[in-house]
Order: C-alpha cells, then structure tokens, then sequence
C-alpha cells in the first residue's frame, strides 16, 4: 500500500506509490504507526536531492524521524513552499540566498527564509495553504496557479495541468487574466530570476523534446522551461 507522502502543489500529502523527482521534508508529521497526524511540524520545509551521499534509510517514515516527502519535481515543491536544503544542495541553496537578498533586503538565513515563506504558504485561519491573486500574464515559468480548482504550472504560453504521474493536460495561457497564484510569491520571485538548480524544475512531461535527459531548461531555447537528504 502507497505511503501517504507525495506532496501536490497546494502542500497536500495524497498516497501514490511513484515518488517523484524531488524528496524533502517538513519534519515528522506522523505516528508510531506511520500515519500522517499533522500537514507540517515547524517552519523549516526543505527541498532535497533523491541522492546524496550514498545515504539511504529503510523503511522510510521511522517513528519519531522525519516524514519523507517526495515532489513531482522542483516547481511543485516550490508551489508547496518548500526552499532547497542548505545541506545536500548547498549551490542551490547558495544562489536562492543571493536572489533572496536582491527580493527581501535583510537577514538571508534559514529561520529568516523560513519564517517569510511560512506567512506566504499559511492560510492563517485554517491552516491550509494560502493563495494569492496575481496577474497570470506576467508569471515566470515554474509558477502554479489554480484553474477549475486544479494546479496548472506555466511554461511558456500555456498552462500544464498537475497530476502525480506528470503533466496531462495542456491549455493556452489566457492574455491579460487575474488568477489564483498556489505558488508563494516571494518563490515566483526567484523563478522570475532565472531559476536554474540542480534538480529538475520541471518532470520531463512538461516540454517533449525541449529539455535534456535529467530534465533541466535547454538554456537558449525561447521561452523553454528550465528545468537527498535532510538538512538546515
């Protein structure tokens, strides 16, 4: 039976048993027995390779360890509102510090970050995730938003439906529309720099043919979208 632990772009944890290109975590959200009891426990959500250092932990979900979480890739897990780990990803880490400062001037720490991004990804009053209302024409590649209630992730001129297995519908990106933005806006902010980590920002399904074998942006294709283990 699937472990609960695929996390969907609005930070929901369903049960599927792929796991995705990006693993992570937001601390240890379950029982003795495994199950999920709480959506996160702390600020400090993380984004991680699926490989670092040779590290590997069987079973996964040990009691009183962090629940491990996996993503569709990294623009899902920035939709979430998680931020690369500052250990097995330290240039990724590295560079989100410097397009941090250049968006909030101050302190670039990890409590720093996390606190910010913990208001932009928390519905104060039921806890859910937050949503934001943005203007759809100008978003970055990477960002999500939700359209008949389901998250579709830009690239390019169109709009790519989420599933757990990858992107499976296609749509036109509408000129000059408001929407519901699911990703938080200071993380849309880093896409809009020029987001480029070390792991794929985009599961290969969004763009056949337009990105390379481990999924990373092709760099010089127009509008062409860019493309473990716990840490601080």
């Amino acid at each position: 039976m699937p472990l609960r632990n695929r996390v969907t772009p609005l930070g929901e944890l369903v049960a599927e048993p792929g796991r995705g290109l990006v693993y992570g975590n937001r601390g240890c959200l379950h029982d003795e027995l495994g199950r999920i009891r709480r959506r996160f426990n702390g600020r400090r959500w993380i984004a991680c390779r699926l490989r670092f250092r040779g590290w590997h932990r069987e079973p996964l979900v040990q009691p009183g360890r962090f629940t491990e979480l996996f993503f569709l890739d990294e623009a899902t897990a920035f939709a979430a509102g998680h931020r690369p780990c500052a250990l097995c990803r330290r240039e990724d880490y590295d560079r989100f510090g410097e397009i941090w400062r250049s968006i909030h001037p101050g302190p670039v720490g990890a409590d720093a970050i996390d606190a910010r991004l913990h208001a932009e990804r928390i519905e104060p009053r039921t806890r859910g995730h937050r949503l934001h209302e943005a203007s759809l024409e100008g978003l970055p590649d990477g960002a999500y938003v939700l359209r008949d209630e389901r998250p579709y992730v830009v690239v390019g001129d169109e709009l790519l439906r989420w599933s757990t297995g990858g992107y499976v519908e296609r749509v036109a990106r509408p000129a000059r529309s408001g929407t519901i933005l699911i990703t938080p806006p200071s993380l849309v902010e880093v896409l809009r720099a020029g987001w480029q980590p070390g792991v794929p920002l985009f599961h290969p399904s969004a763009a056949p043919g337009r990105l390379d074998p481990v999924g990373r942006r092709v760099r010089g294709s127009a509008r062409s979208p860019a493309s473990t283990r716990p840490g601080s």
